[in-house]
Parts: C-alpha cells; structure tokens; sequence
C-alpha cells in the first residue's frame, strides 16, 4: 500500500492510493500530502483504512499509466549522517580534519542536518544536478523516514543525497554548500505506508549508475547496516522543531564510490529500496 502524488495526460496533480498496482484518486478527501500526513496522525493502520473505505470503489487507473511526481509538497527534507559505518570511513578519508566523523559515529547525538526545501527537491524521472564549482560529485542512496505534524513515522520512501565530496572534503563547515543547492535532492517514486514494510531494517538498497549506455558503477547494502534506531533519529530531529506539514528524514548511506568516481552531466542513477520502489534519475550540471 502507498501514498502517490500523480498526473494523467500532464492534467491537475493528483493524490492516489495505490494498491495491487491500481490507483485510487483520493484527492477530494487529501488535497495534498501534507493533508494526508495529518490525516494519520496518532494512527497505525492507515493504509488499511483507506483501503477499507475504498472497498467497493472502480480504481482511477493502473499504476503503469500514471506519471508519478515527487510524493510531497511543503515538506522540508532533513538528512542524518555518518549512520553507516561505511559513511564514517569515507568522510574521514575525504576531509582534511580527520576525527570529527569517528566521534560523531560514536556519540550520544546523531549528525543530523537541514537538507532540502520543497524546492529544491526532485521527484522521479526529473533531473538531480551536480554543483558547477566542485569537482567530485556522488549521490548518496538512502532510506527516507516520512513523518507526519506529530513526528510519527508513517512510511517510507526512496532518497537520493547528491553531495560534492570535495567541498565537504575541504572543510567540514562548507557542508551546507556540498549538500544543499538546485535540485541537489530526489525522493520517490511514492510513499510505502510504514504497515507495509514488515522489516524496515533489513531492506536492500541497490544503486546503478548508467554512462554512455553502461554501468559506471553499481552498489548495495543493507539498512540493518545502520547503527542508530529510526525512533532516535526521529527524537533527535524532533527537539525543538515543529513540522506543522510533516518532514522527510534520510537515514544516512552505506554506499560510497570509490574515489576515482565522479558523476558526470548525461549518468542516470538509479536507486532501488526493496518494497519501496525504484527512483530513476538524469544527471545535469548546475549553472553558475
């Protein structure tokens, strides 16, 4: 059971339900996703009480006709960090201030950091950009926590990091500018309702990037790989926030190209989460 967002023909965005690979069109009662998200506050079985009250109704359209959209509207997207012990290796490496990832692994709080708003994220199919001043650009394939107004988490979907090492490298200080910029985050392709998904840390996440018609270079890991339960990501990034629409939180990755790689303008990514579904999109090169 998901929560898409979705256009017929390039007509009005739509909010579906999607069940056996049908779409429901629920717009008339969720106008937008943040409706929905506060619709399920305080409940754990919204999908299966969407699909009780659909019970009877004719399904709006397979799934496979539909173009689906980034699954949220006025969410802001945050990241946590260095949740893989992978991720800890590779940002020590990189970074000239050896250290500062081996503590934060370590410790009581959690790196957690504002990535994304609206408008800088990017749904299925549409292009994810590369920094124009940077030289060494990665995406970072990632599980993301959707939580709705009361910091529940309610599903799941399908998160791409983009992050130019060598800035971040340089000085851990620019990482607002290796991380946050134009399209510098894509989420989808849709929301898997959290009682769908029976085992949220043992899900495989596979990565394939696509150049010139082959793989430049290709990926996985294992969310059981992440050290710190989702329930204190949620805590940590829940205090002293609000989140009046719902927020999407990356959990963090465990997949990092070895060092000679860089994307390029023209790669296609593609990450695929098992029971999530698989996010597809094009590369381009920031403007100045």
């Amino acid at each position: 059971m998901y929560i898409c967002r979705y256009t017929i023909d390039k007509n009005s965005i739509r909010i579906g339900f999607v069940d056996n690979q049908q779409v429901y069109d629920i717009t008339a009662r969720f106008p937008s996703i943040t409706a929905f998200l506060r619709w399920t506050i305080g409940r754990t079985d919204a999908g299966s009480a969407l699909r009780k009250a659909l019970h009877g109704t004719q399904p709006t359209a397979p799934l496979s006709s539909v173009t689906l959209l980034r699954p949220t509207d006025e969410q802001e997207i945050w990241a946590a960090g260095v949740t893989y012990e992978r991720s800890r290796v590779a940002r020590e490496e990189e970074s000239a201030n050896s250290g500062i990832y081996d503590r934060v692994y370590r410790a009581a709080r959690p790196e957690v950091f504002f990535k994304a708003t609206p408008s800088r994220v990017v749904g299925p199919m549409e292009p994810v950009a590369i920094r124009h001043d940077a030289s060494w650009n990665v995406p970072e394939p990632e599980l993301a926590l959707v939580i709705n107004p009361a910091k529940e988490l309610i599903g799941y979907t399908v998160g791409n990091d983009m992050s130019s090492r060598d800035i971040e490298g340089e000085n851990p200080l620019y990482l607002p500018q290796a991380k946050m910029y134009g399209r510098c985050c894509a989420v989808g392709p849709m929301i898997a309702l959290a009682e769908h998904v029976a085992d949220p840390k043992n899900l495989t996440i596979a990565i394939e990037i696509q150049r010139n018609g082959a793989v430049a270079f290709a990926g996985t890991v294992n969310t059981s790989k992440i050290v710190r339960s989702f329930a204190e990501l949620i805590d940590y990034l829940g205090r002293d926030n609000l989140f009046p629409d719902g927020v999407l939180l990356l959990t963090g990755t465990g997949i990092v190209p070895a060092d000679d790689f860089t994307l390029e303008s023209g790669d296609s990514v593609s990450i695929t989460i098992d029971g999530i579904g698989t996010l597809h999109n094009p590369v381009i090169r920031g403007g100045a």
